[in-house]
């Protein structure tokens, strides 16, 4: 496992990791922070994932739910109802390589049916049922860390230690994938910025983003336009570009692999620059 950082294993395909790449945000949802309703429509949906992936994006994530602070549940047939049609259409339209935003292991069978190559889990397979799911898909395996659930995540959230919590939760919930069957190239550890952490808490995992890395597992960090950069800017979530991709490029330069952002193509443009350096 110690090179698994460097490729992840999608169904059958690979992307490699040696420089970081982005990770486009499709929400098909009437609620989500920043862009809900937007692409609610099918047809919307599907053009939007196809621009993503014209300007950059090597994955595109596609939810049906909404996991904002305070966010209510969906039921199981509208989130179905939302995701199977979009990623099975994409599938057709793209290479990208297509991620269900999900923690139902209805919907992850579906999603793998359907094209989706990858699966981001914001209760890191802790679902009844999730885990065999995301083994027996094939798809990577995205594993993030919340405290709480969507509903009452921000209400007070608290750590002795941050880091060492959240750090301490990955590796336990990848030694569980890996347990299960599912190798190291398809796992990717996610600390969930904003979901249970204060500003404080995201900026000294943001910091330390590198101590995160669990026997050289990638790591994915979605920081876009989330509420730390409200509360460092002080402007809207629709306001929120400059500040989001200077987030992606401090989280690039700390060990990040994957950026899960909104807007693509100026998060493409500054990765490169970041490569450039790296590499220079």
């Amino acid at each position: 496992m110690a090179d698994s950082h460097s490729v992840l294993h999608c169904r059958g395909r690979v992307l490699g990791l040696e420089r970081p790449v982005v990770m486009g945000v499709l929400n098909v949802t009437p609620d989500s922070f920043s862009d809900g309703g937007r692409f609610v429509q099918l047809d919307d949906a599907v053009e939007r994932g196809v621009q993503m992936a014209e300007e950059g994006a090597a994955i595109i994530d596609v939810g049906g739910e909404s996991t904002r602070p305070g966010a209510q549940p969906v039921a199981l047939e509208e989130e179905l109802r939302r995701v199977v049609p979009v990623i099975a259409r994409l599938r057709s339209r793209t290479q990208a390589i297509l991620s269900v935003d999900t923690s139902r292991p209805e919907v992850m069978h579906a999603a793998a049916a359907a094209g989706a190559a990858m699966i981001n889990d914001v209760r890191a397979l802790r679902e009844p049922g999730a885990l065999e799911a995301a083994v027996s898909s094939g798809c990577a395996i995205c594993l993030m860390h919340m405290l709480g659930e969507p509903r009452t995540m921000q209400d007070s959230p608290g750590y002795r230690d941050v880091v060492a919590e959240v750090r301490r939760f990955l590796r336990e919930r990848a030694e569980t994938c890996i347990t299960a069957g599912v190798p190291g190239e398809r796992i990717v550890l996610d600390p969930g910025f904003g979901f249970g952490k204060t500003l404080q808490h995201n900026l000294e995992l943001l910091r330390r983003l590198r101590e995160l890395s669990v026997d050289g597992l990638a790591i994915l960090a979605g920081l876009s336009r989330k509420s730390m950069v409200g509360a460092l800017t002080g402007r809207p979530p629709d306001e929120r570009l400059h500040g989001s991709v200077a987030l992606a490029v401090v989280a690039a330069l700390n060990g990040a692999r994957i950026l899960r952002v909104h807007d693509v193509a100026a998060t493409v443009d500054a990765l490169k620059v970041v490569a450039a350096v790296q590499n220079s």
